[in-house]
This record gives C-alpha cells, structure tokens and sequence, in this order.
C-alpha cells in the first residue's frame, strides 16, 4: 500500500471504523430477522440489511480509491461472517436463556440494540461528514451525507417501533388484572386530587360569604 498523506490517512482510518460497523450490524440485522415475527418490522429489517450491505461495499470503493489496505477490509468480512453463523446458532437456543422470556421481549431487545448502533453510526457519520468537509474531500463528504440520511430514517423507524413492541411484551408478560389495576390507581389518584381541590375552594367561597 503507497504510503498516504496526513488528510487521506486520517480519512481512511475513519472510513474503515465505519466500514467495520457495517459488518458489524449486518451480522445482527441477519439473526434478528430470523427472530422477528412482526411482518412490518421484519419488512423494514430486511430493506436495512439491503443498505447496510451497499454502504459497505461504498465505504470499501471509497478507502481503495484514497489507497487504502483493501486486505484489513477482507479480513473484516470473514470476520463478520463467522459471527454470521456464531449469531444463527445463538438464535436457535431457547428464548428465555438468549433473550428474555417471550418472543415480544425478544424483539424489543433487538430493536433497542439496533437503535444504539444506528445512533453510534448517525454520530461516526456526522464526524466524517464534517471532517471530510473541513480538509476538503468532498466525495466523502458526499457519501457520509448519503448514508446518514438512510442510517436516520432507519432510527426514526426503530424510535416509532420500540414503543409499540414495548405494549406487546405488556400483553404478553403481565397480567390483564395487574395491567388494569396500575391503570384505576392513577386514576384514582386523579380523581381524588381533584376532589380535595374542589373541597377546598367550596371551603373558601363560604369562609368569604
């Protein structure tokens, strides 16, 4: 590999952080989809995975062309790969030892991870997006700015499932009675909140009269 300037070294290295994340969530969107049952979630899972997979690839065109290790990047992917089948194997094992105690609590669990590592590679993008820009590489600016777009919207999405995978696992796991219950103690507790500040005012209006 010819040596690189200070810019291009630094971009690299940046670019392969990000390249190793990559892998990184493709492996886990890989045995999470095998995990998740909820068809919209798994629709969406499935078209992430399709972006992951072309961001890498980009990532890798991108460090080749500034005269980046491509063998680092290969030995990346095998690396990935076998914890490919490391994951699938995990995800046969029963449901309460690996991921809780139902198949809803299993989902939520993946959800949220997949919601810290779209946030971590939204902040690794940004920091290359605006690094890129400062020492003037604009195709790497270009191309962190086109990830990000698809690494937020894929949060968004997760932001909006989390909560509605969350009231499943309620529904599975807890009780209808106990549910109930927790929701009469609030409001009772409301309601007699407000009687005693009605009491109060009538107690005042007659001690003025």
């Amino acid at each position: 590999m010819p040596d690189l300037n200070e810019r291009d070294a630094k971009i690299v290295q940046y670019l392969q952080e990000a390249h190793s994340k990559e892998r990184e969530l493709e492996t886990a969107l890989e045995v999470h989809i095998e995990e998740t049952t909820r068809m919209p979630y798994k629709k969406r899972q499935r078209q992430h995975l399709t972006e992951t997979r072309r961001h890498a690839k980009s990532l890798e065109k991108r460090i080749k062309q500034l005269g980046g290790d491509g063998s680092i990047l290969s030995d990346a992917a095998s690396l990935a790969s076998a914890a490919v089948g490391v994951g699938r194997a995990a995800a046969k094992a029963p449901i309460e030892i690996v991921r809780g105690t139902g198949e809803q609590e299993k989902m939520l669990k993946n959800a949220k991870d997949e919601y810290m590592q779209e946030n971590a590679e939204i902040a690794m993008y940004k920091g290359i997006e605006a690094f890129a820009e400062s020492v003037g590489d604009k195709e790497t600016a270009k191309l962190a700015r086109t990830i990000l777009r698809e690494e937020e919207r894929m949060a968004k999405f997760l932001e909006g499932q989390i909560p509605v995978i969350a009231k499943a696992v309620a529904s599975d796991e807890v009780p209808a009675k106990q549910r109930t219950t927790a929701g009469r103690r609030r409001a009772g507790a409301a309601r007699g909140g407000r009687s005693r500040s009605s009491s109060t005012s009538r107690r005042k209006v007659a001690a003025r009269s």
